[in-house]
């Protein structure tokens, strides 16, 4: 098979737990948090913000059984052109729109791109991971933004945690209020 493959890229991050909304999918469960997630890496030339959102569920996907009627008809043959591909999810345009509205003259090659997209899954994954041991620990079947932010406490170093949790609790609380 295929091995799933990781690039490391080493970059100083800013990473702000904000807004939970309300999720646009129907069969969910349990409850899910629908966050938001700011990343800013810093380079010596430049500084990139990143805000993506990201969310943790568990679905169930229900598929009908074929009727007898349709068991009965013959299938039609398929050509290789009408095979549609499985789309691939990425943050590609969410990393685009964020690099426009930062730097509008600045491009990213198709390398630099999955370099980021690997990066945003890893630390999706990491915080993701980490709030799910602390829900796990404290016997809750729902991620809050507490979970979140305490996960993202515990990930990054000192200044840099307390500059995430400050602007997550900003969010949340003009969330709140609206």
């Amino acid at each position: 098979g295929h091995k799933a493959t990781r690039e490391r890229v080493d970059l100083h991050l800013l990473i702000t737990p904000t807004t939970p909304q309300t999720s646009p999918i129907q069969h969910i469960s349990p409850p899910t948090t629908i966050t938001t997630i700011t990343i800013t890496t810093l380079s010596t030339a430049y500084i990139f913000t990143f805000t993506f959102t990201f969310t943790l569920t568990l679905t169930f996907t229900m598929a009908k059984t074929p009727s007898k009627q349709s068991a009965k008809a013959p299938k039609k043959a398929s050509t290789g052109s009408s095979k549609s591909k499985k789309r691939t999810e990425t943050y590609s345009s969410y990393i685009y729109k964020v690099l426009k509205q930062v730097h509008p003259d600045t491009g990213i090659s198709k390398k630099g791109m999955s370099i980021m997209n690997s990066f945003i899954n890893d630390i999706f994954e990491r915080i993701a991971t980490e709030a799910g041991k602390l829900a796990t620990y404290n016997k809750k079947a729902t991620l809050s933004s507490r979970e979140i932010q305490t996960a993202v406490r515990l990930m990054l170093p000192g200044e840099l945690a307390k500059h995430a949790v400050s602007e997550g609790t900003k969010a949340v609380t003009k969330f709140s209020s609206s």
